[in-house]
């Protein structure tokens, strides 16, 4: 088993999605980008920091816990477009994400006793042309809100993708791919190979 430090229910249900047991032991951190620091740097630093707070504060008690973390950022034009400060934001993010493509990062990072070791997903999406209608409407509801980049690709604003390059998963919020890897790297398969 290991421990997700995250509450985000869309990690939870891609780590249930590949059969992985965890148990949900959020992290608690400044997730303010630091200045001069790349979108690249800001999520496999904020990925990395989850992790290891959680490990720390769980080895007090428990030997060898395995904590997974990640973050998940949008890009455009080199600036970080974290979650909307509210629905004026939202808006805001949506007309600049519109008719154009922008690139979802997405780090994910394995706190263990050996150590911490993290990966990093690149994808690339674009949003068809939005009507300031559809933009106001869905800023109105409460599924942008708690987004990177104010839009979940997996609910309504899967209808504004004209395209995705890379991984559906990363954009959700969790890299599949990059998390076998690490899972496997720490010695926990995801299939069974037996069964």
């Amino acid at each position: 088993m290991i421990y997700l430090a995250s509450q985000s229910p869309r990690r939870a249900e891609l780590l249930r999605q590949i059969g992985v047991e965890y148990e949900v032991c959020a992290a608690d951190i400044d997730e303010e980008p630091v200045a001069g620091e790349s979108a690249t740097e800001y999520v496999c630093r904020v990925a990395c920091d989850k992790a290891r707070v959680v490990y720390q504060r769980l080895a007090q008690t428990e030997k060898s816990p395995l904590v997974l973390a990640a973050d998940t950022t949008i890009t455009l034009e080199g600036d970080i477009i974290g979650k909307p400060l509210d629905r004026a934001d939202c808006c805001s993010i949506l007309r600049r994400l519109s008719g154009r493509d922008h690139e979802v990062l997405s780090a994910v990072a394995l706190a263990s006793e050996a150590g911490l070791l993290h990966r990093l997903n690149r994808s690339r999406i674009r949003f068809r042309e939005l009507s300031a209608e559809e933009i106001s409407a869905y800023c109105a509801g409460a599924e942008p809100m708690d987004k990177a980049g104010a839009y979940a690709i997996q609910g309504k604003a899967a209808v504004f993708v004209e395209w995705l390059e890379g991984s559906y998963s990363a954009v959700m919020g969790l890299p599949l791919f990059e998390t076998a890897g690490l899972l496997r790297d720490a010695g926990i398969e995801i299939f069974d190979y037996d069964g």
